[in-house]
């Protein structure tokens, strides 16, 4: 066992120095997982621009921008009249509301207002979300106005001065925004709504698969230039060599796996610390059954650049068909070709300890097929490592 831990620990201690596989195996999961969270990680609610053409300037067209203004995630700019042709002709903006001179005196005196869009083509998606904003908006404005309208005929001839009839109308709404009748309600489904939760796993379990199995190459290198067949020579037995090597790539990964998930919970505060080490215990689980394909590669491999490509392959096909990055609906063809994925497996625990506050006792199931796929592996890679040159 001492000669089986001294390869792992020799095997580790020239991947520490490699600066090659370092870059490889810790900075590019690192900087991969900050540009998905700066690409994709904003907030959910809705930003976007108002482009506005104020004409009017008058006290209702000010109330109405100041109106847009406060809707979250909306800003307002206001443009003049010739720049707003100009924008509009370069295809700088894709819709632009026009206030018409006038507004402000029409809504006063009781009379209809209106409020005009130009825009290019149908406005784009975020151009027509921002045009839903704004009719939103104007029905707003349009309903307090009826409602005033309908106050002023109740308490007609009842001697109620204008300004008290404006401050009960305005209290009113106020009352009915913050306690309205219906209330909407959102439930998240399909996947969680907090960036980290919704993607960490995936990107675990992507890198520590792929560097695992691409770990593949450097043993068919060592049988190439005969480095396994002088190790041989020595006091070392074949079962002792694998069994090293088995213990090397899963200490790689476990290297790699335990920085993300450290760079998660100081940066992100996603874990606790049962839940931190919970995950280690995973990843562990994890990376034994990706070191036992990755045995099986390099046992199959007769070229370093077979294994490269029998790593790739099979590093995207877990990829693709493991729900990564997204979540496979069970009532699917792809779900069933999933549970031939190892990563659906550690995807799914990592998922129920992150983001569902699970613990392993309802993780079981996967880390039992995990760990049958590392006991399958050893097997199979085991037998077919005994006709290796050199082996014995």
């Amino acid at each position: 066992m001492k000669r089986t831990l001294y390869i792992a620990l020799n095997e580790v201690k020239l991947y520490l120095q490699d600066k090659g596989d370092l870059a490889f195996s810790l900075l590019l999961p690192i900087v991969t997982f900050a540009l998905i969270y700066f690409a994709f990680g904003g907030p959910v609610t809705f930003e976007g621009t108002a482009y506005v053409v104020d004409e009017d300037k008058g006290t209702y067209a000010t109330r109405f921008i100041k109106q847009l203004e406060d809707f979250e995630g909306l800003e307002v700019e206001i443009l003049t009249p010739a720049k707003a042709d100009t924008r509009l002709d370069r295809s700088d903006v894709q819709i632009v509301l026009y206030i018409p001179a006038g507004f402000s005196e029409a809504l006063a005196s009781g009379d209809k207002a209106q409020l005009t869009f130009r825009q290019r083509g149908n406005a784009g998606q975020w151009g027509q979300v921002v045009a839903s904003i704004i009719r939103s908006v104007a029905g707003d404005i349009n309903q307090e106005f009826q409602v005033r309208g309908q106050v002023s005929e109740i308490v007609q001839g009842k001697g109620i001065a204008e300004d008290s009839i404006e401050f009960a109308v305005q209290r009113s709404l106020e009352d009915e925004r913050n306690q309205p009748a219906v209330v909407v309600k959102e439930e998240v489904f399909g996947g969680s709504p907090d960036f980290v939760n919704q993607y960490l796993p995936g990107i675990v379990t992507m890198y520590v698969l792929f560097a695992i199995t691409l770990s593949a190459r450097v043993i068919v290198e060592e049988r190439r230039k005969g480095t396994l067949e002088r190790l041989l020579t020595t006091r070392l037995s074949t079962g002792q060599l694998f069994l090293g090597k088995f213990f090397a790539s899963i200490s790689r990964g476990f290297v790699q796996t335990f920085i993300l998930l450290a760079l998660s919970y100081i940066v992100f505060q996603v874990f606790t610390p049962l839940s931190f080490i919970e995950c280690l215990v995973i990843a562990i689980i994890f990376a034994a059954a990706g070191s036992a394909v990755g045995l099986i590669i390099a046992s199959i491999a007769r070229s370093e650049e077979g294994a490269s490509w029998i790593a790739v392959v099979f590093s995207i096909l877990t990829f693709m068909f493991g729900g990564t990055f997204f979540e496979i609906a069970q009532d699917s063809s792809l779900y069933t070709i999933s549970r031939l994925s190892i990563n659906s497996y550690a995807n799914k625990a990592f998922d129920t300890i992150i983001a569902q506050g699970g613990s392993l006792a309802d993780v079981g199931t996967e880390l039992g097929i995990l760990a049958g796929v590392m006991v399958v592996g050893l097997l199979i890679s085991r037998l077919i490592f005994r006709v290796m040159p050199g082996g014995r």
